[in-house]
């Protein structure tokens, strides 16, 4: 994703599998580095620092905790300074080749339970980051679709406007939901009112209200289904995920 800066809000850009159910224990650090990713119970969780080279100074390393059932714990921590309009990183759980059409999914629950501490305040944003393409091939994917249960510092997603387009209620939560692009890519963000920390819903109702209500087509593919987060700047931040669940039906 990549992000600018408006002059009221930080603007961020970011075959079917199902997790399997195993235990999984190991304290393990992922990576410090730019990139790397791991394998877990049918998710990969990602360590990416795509966008550090917009930094003057900082680091990240993302670990991972635990697998239990299909529940994965991870955690993501962070120091980055400079470039206050620009994402260092999207460290995430990934469920991946899902190639599915929205026409023939009933439902995508998923349970996100997380915390976030800081030295200060930092500028960054919690998020789902959904992928939708016309063919079962991320290459091609089209739509992004960012949930936000968390956002930081004055953090806001990519708008044409910097104006929401609607406000909606979904899984019993309020959300400002902003349309923009990210290079040909049309992002729809919705953008929770307060922060969510223990999340526990269905995310096809997002893509449900998109195709009845914005135009998106039923007939295109999910491929990958990502969470993690986008930090911008900030001191000492340590994201936890402590339990974190997902599966397409």
């Amino acid at each position: 994703m990549k992000s600018i800066l408006s002059s009221v809000l930080l603007v961020a850009s970011s075959a079917f599998a199902a997790p399997t159910s195993t235990i999984e224990t190991r304290d393990t650090t992922l990576s410090c580095d730019a990139f790397k990713s791991l394998q877990t119970g049918g998710y990969t969780i990602y360590h990416n620092n795509w966008g550090a080279g917009d930094a003057t100074s900082g680091s990240q390393c993302t670990s991972f905790k635990s697998l239990s059932g299909n529940s994965v714990a991870w955690s993501t921590s962070w120091t980055w300074a400079g470039g206050p309009t620009h994402v260092k990183s999207y460290s995430n759980v990934a469920l991946e080749n899902v190639n599915k059409k929205l026409s023939a999914v009933s439902s995508i629950p998923s349970v996100w339970k997380w915390s976030q501490t800081s030295s200060g305040t930092p500028i960054a944003d919690v998020a789902y980051d959904l992928w939708l393409a016309p063919t079962p091939s991320a290459n091609d994917n089209a739509y992004e679709i960012m949930i936000w249960l968390g956002s930081f510092g004055g953090a806001g997603p990519i708008s044409a406007t910097g104006k929401a387009i609607a406000t909606v209620t979904i899984n019993g939560a309020s959300y400002k939901l902003f349309y923009g692009l990210n290079g040909k890519v049309k992002v729809y963000s919705f953008v929770a009112s307060s922060n969510i920390t223990n999340f526990n819903g269905d995310l096809n109702l997002f893509f449900k209200y998109l195709t009845s209500s914005q135009g998106v087509p039923s007939s295109y593919y999910i491929t990958s289904l990502q969470a993690g987060t986008e930090p911008f700047t900030g001191s000492k931040v340590v994201l936890t995920t402590s339990a974190y669940s997902i599966s397409v039906k």
